[in-house]
């Protein structure tokens, strides 16, 4: 019997070993085939224009009232007078004064590609000019980088895209359908005076897009366990931004006679159960897709655990909530911002409030995210209000447009493996739903380790190198939608 008993057990350890090493196995690449092409930039005259484009102060304020537009209408001029060629080629039509749509005519009425971009760029935090290696409006290019304000974010785009479509027009090209650049002038402060309103052209126009490329993602290293080269994440989509606002009321009085629980004490409460709780994790969507291109590509071990999610899905999620940045891509975040309450040391606050900041997965909606809310928290004195915006809808992996961008970078930039996810900050591309079939978000930019920081913080800069591939990866994508 125990003979039997253990051959039973035996045959069930070997199918189990056959079976999850044949998934292993099976694991077939995603990344598609690329032909290299050289491409001939003068890589001088393109980082003059780059360093040039940064000296022009178009900040973005959340205060409106606070933006100077001067260097707005300066920096569009220096646009026109650099490049003359891509403005007597192509239509030009400037949206709200400040946000400009090209239209580089096709060969054919084939549905249209738009690449995009913004000019405008956050403020230096007050306090940190000092702290800066080179004035951050400088445009500085020493021997390894260009410096200041919108080399990442995101003038490296508008420079970079309109480089590639002069070289293009240069050489005689022309694409084989439409194509679209679309400029925004205020996505630092939601693109409701931009991008939101380039759209609205382009529904009045009845133009609709194959597909729009916006900034996003980039190329980065150690990003996902077990793959040694570089990752260019395209993100398919992003997460949405709402705040819910907690709200306690009750009674004050002078603080020499408190109650056991305080209108403070119990938000301060609220705020610990949710960062304690937080909300469910799952590996699904874009994260999903995101493990499916990359899984082929890892060492053996880390293979193996990740072509069976069944089985091993519990340490995966472990090991992704271990870091905020990889946690960020299973779960809508939860983020106290602002708390608000008394004014006077020695009065008991009538009223408390607490800003959370969620970043919203897809999925989840705001009514959902209410009542998980409320769940959590579990205490009807706490009042629960939850506004914003939702997560975008996902874009499409298997058709031609997310082969082409995959095909771009792959062909620019070596030793790198594409795939999607899902960008955990916003872009212009939100408001393009209603106008393409799909909305991707990649800036083809190798970024240093510690350039995410960079980007809206001190010292924001990028490598010469990684700009002229930037350009290279614009020009390969553009050839590739030509005939």
């Amino acid at each position: 019997m125990w003979k039997k008993i253990g051959l039973i057990i035996l045959t069930v350890v070997v199918v189990f070993f056959i079976a999850t090493i044949t998934l292993t196995i099976l694991q077939k690449t995603k990344q598609p085939e690329v032909k290299k092409v050289a491409v001939a930039i003068d890589e001088n005259k393109a980082l003059n224009h780059l360093s040039q484009s940064i000296t022009f102060q178009t900040i973005s304020y959340d205060d409106r009232t606070k933006i100077n537009f001067k260097p707005y209408d300066e920096f569009l001029s220096f646009l026109e007078k650099t490049y003359p060629h891509v403005y007597d080629e192509l239509d030009v039509k400037h949206i709200n004064d400040y946000s400009v749509v090209f239209k580089w005519k096709g060969q054919s009425s084939d549905a249209p590609i738009g690449l995009m971009a913004h000019y405008d760029v956050v403020p230096v935090a007050k306090g940190t000019e000092k702290n800066w290696e080179q004035p951050p409006f400088s445009g500085v290019i020493d021997d390894k980088y260009v410096w200041g304000r919108g080399t990442l974010d995101d003038k490296v785009g508008v420079i970079g895209i309109l480089e590639a479509v002069n070289h293009l027009l240069a050489e005689g090209h022309k694409p084989a359908q439409d194509l679209y650049l679309l400029f925004g002038h205020d996505e630092e402060i939601g693109g409701d005076e931009g991008a939101a309103k380039i759209v609205a052209y382009l529904e009045k126009e009845g133009i609709h897009l194959r597909y729009v490329l916006d900034e996003g993602g980039v190329i980065v290293e150690d990003m996902v366990p077990g793959v040694s080269e570089s990752i260019g994440v395209i993100g398919i989509a992003e997460k949405g931004s709402a705040n819910a606002t907690l709200t306690v009321e009750g009674s004050g009085g002078h603080s020499s006679q408190p109650k056991d629980v305080t209108t403070l004490g119990r938000l301060a409460h609220a705020i610990s159960a949710l960062e304690e709780t937080q909300f469910p994790s799952d590996i699904q969507g874009p994260t999903k897709e995101m493990f499916t291109y990359v899984t082929p590509e890892m060492s053996f071990g880390y293979r193996y655990v990740f072509a069976n999610q069944w089985l091993f899905k519990p340490i995966i999620k472990s090991i992704l909530l271990d870091k905020p940045a990889t946690a960020a891509v299973t779960r809508t975040t939860i983020a106290p911002t602002v708390l608000t309450a008394g004014d006077k040391t020695n009065i008991l606050p009538e009223k408390a409030t607490a800003t959370i900041n969620m970043r919203v997965i897809p999925g989840d909606t705001l009514d959902s995210l209410k009542k998980e809310i409320e769940k959590i928290i579990d205490d009807n004195q706490v009042q629960v209000h939850v506004e914003g915006e939702v997560a975008s809808s996902v874009s499409k992996t298997d058709n031609a447009a997310f082969k082409e961008i995959q095909q771009a970078v792959l062909a620019t930039h070596d030793n790198t493996v594409t795939t999607p996810y899902i960008m955990i900050g916003g872009s212009d591309a939100k408001h393009y739903q209603d106008v393409a079939d799909d909305t991707y978000r990649f800036l083809p930019i190798a970024m240093e380790k510690d350039g995410l920081e960079r980007m809206h913080g001190t010292n924001e800069r990028i490598e010469k190198q990684a700009f002229i591939d930037a350009i290279s990866f614009y020009v390969t994508l553009i050839k590739n939608n030509m005939n």
